[in-house]
């Protein structure tokens, strides 16, 4: 069966879930795009900003972290490193309000997502049910063993590729949204992991007197 006669056959329900299908495409390609740059690039900034912290090159740190600051954890450091003279638990609101702020950039598109896993299937589920009605309705009951029932039976087949599609639509946007949900936890916890570690080391710094910033703004 060609794919111009399985949408054609699925009724009226196949242009939305046709839309919502491309949708999804294209917001998974771009959040994959964004994962990968992501978690390839964030790790060796982290450990250039650190060695370059230990060693008191701490302006070549915010130069660097303005260069980078297309990253969150670029950006989150930075606001902490840029404050002039903070005392340590300024530093610590500074890196905590910054990483509440990149919670959304993190997290695109999922309410799209969710609202495609619960809409599709019921979208599917509307479909059949409208192709039933339809076929149903041409049946006549003075001929229920003629050529009529064979057309109902062929018309309830056809109805049940809506579902079908609304499942597979709503299946495929559930694997990448749970993958990206994953990856999500993931980069909290890695926020919160070397955010700690810069606001320990920042903290052995105040102690010591050693903590002399300027802002960059």
């Amino acid at each position: 069966m060609q794919l111009g006669q399985i949408i054609s056959d699925g009724g009226v329900v196949m242009l939305p879930l046709m839309v919502f299908s491309l949708i999804v495409i294209a917001l998974v390609i771009e959040r994959l795009i964004f994962w990968s740059k992501l978690n390839r690039n964030q790790l060796p900034i982290v450990r250039r900003v650190f060695k370059l912290y230990r060693q008191d090159n701490v302006y070549e740190a915010l130069g660097y972290l303005q260069e980078q600051a297309k990253f969150p954890i670029a950006r989150i450091f930075l606001a902490a490193l840029a404050l002039e003279n903070p005392t340590p638990e300024e530093f610590r609101l500074a890196l905590e309000s910054e990483a509440q702020a990149e919670l959304p950039t993190l997290r695109r598109f999922s309410t799209m997502f969710d609202t495609v896993i619960s809409i599709a299937p019921l979208l599917g589920l509307l479909g059949t049910v409208l192709g039933l009605i339809n076929s149903f309705s041409s049946l006549d009951m003075g001929n229920i063993g003629g050529s009529e029932s064979a057309g109902v039976t062929g018309g309830i087949s056809t109805a049940l590729i809506s579902t079908a599609a609304g499942l597979i639509v709503a299946i495929s946007t559930l694997i990448f949204a749970n993958m990206f949900r994953s990856l999500y936890q993931r980069q909290l916890a890695f926020i919160q992991e070397y955010g700690g570690q810069l606001e320990l080391m920042y903290r052995h710094r105040y102690e010591r007197g050693g903590a002399t910033y300027a802002s960059t703004r």
